[in-house]
């Protein structure tokens, strides 16, 4: 089986042909790409019986390929934003992989793919269905938060941001009061909609209403200003900061 990999991260390239190897030692890497471009390119004159493809890439997002070259070969998604997951399900792809992989999901795609897709057709019945599970994906609407004795609910629309500090996790409403949360950040970020809320860094998810000024520092590294006003200056870690910008662009 020749696999091409469409990664513009080394190291996660590096990670999935070594997870491969260790799955089956017969699998072939026939390239490994960074860019659209260099996809484009190899794609119209190359070919392979699997993809997997990551959704930002070096020059622009992966969806880029369809628009400019016909694409049938079957692909696995590899992406740390689940949000682009029904986009994803509309192209030939045969799973969706979150970083980072994992050997058992990895092993379970391909599986997948070694029992549908090896001289067969893709089987958009089962695609379909999966499009309506992604649809029928529910957010979390409301947060309980307390301050002191007094217990109450706070609604997605009321909240600025969430924030990190210490051992405690905080949510900041929009008016400016702050109560104790009983969540860790990364156990947030499946709950939240990916299109209202963003995790700066390792303290901070924000939702995109209570952006109020972004400050260039560097080229990879960026400042944000919240409002209400945090407690402490906010930056964008440079792995964040394509991401970042992607988000409050769609």
């Amino acid at each position: 089986m020749n696999i091409l990999i469409i990664e513009d991260e080394r190291l996660a390239r590096e990670s999935l042909v070594q997870l491969l190897h260790q799955i089956d030692s017969n699998i072939q890497i026939a390239a490994q790409l960074e860019s659209v471009e260099k996809s484009v390119n190899w794609l119209s004159k190359n070919k392979a019986d699997l993809i997997f493809l990551d959704i930002h890439l070096a020059d622009d997002v992966s969806f880029k390929i369809f628009e400019q070259i016909e694409v049938k070969t079957p692909i696995i998604f590899t992406t740390a934003y689940d949000q682009y997951a029904l986009q994803a399900f509309k192209v030939n792809s045969v799973d969706y992989l979150l970083k980072p992989i994992e050997e058992e999901e990895l092993r379970t795609a391909l599986d997948k793919f070694k029992q549908n897709y090896i001289a067969a057709n893709l089987d958009y019945t089962k695609l379909a269905t999966t499009i309506e599970e992604v649809k029928q994906k529910l957010y979390q609407e409301r947060f309980l938060v307390s301050r002191g004795d007094k217990i109450m609910s706070a609604t997605i629309d009321q909240i600025a941001y969430f924030e990190g500090e210490d051992r405690y996790v905080y949510l900041t409403k929009k008016d400016g009061s702050r109560f104790i949360l009983d969540y860790k950040l990364s156990g947030l970020e499946d709950l939240l909609n990916p299109k209202l809320f963003f995790r700066l860094n390792r303290s901070f998810i924000t939702h995109f209403d209570s952006i109020d000024r972004i400050i260039t520092l560097s080229k990879s590294r960026l400042k944000v200003e919240l409002k209400p006003k945090a407690r402490r200056d906010i930056y964008v870690s440079a792995a964040n900061n394509r991401a970042f910008k992607m988000w409050l662009n769609q």
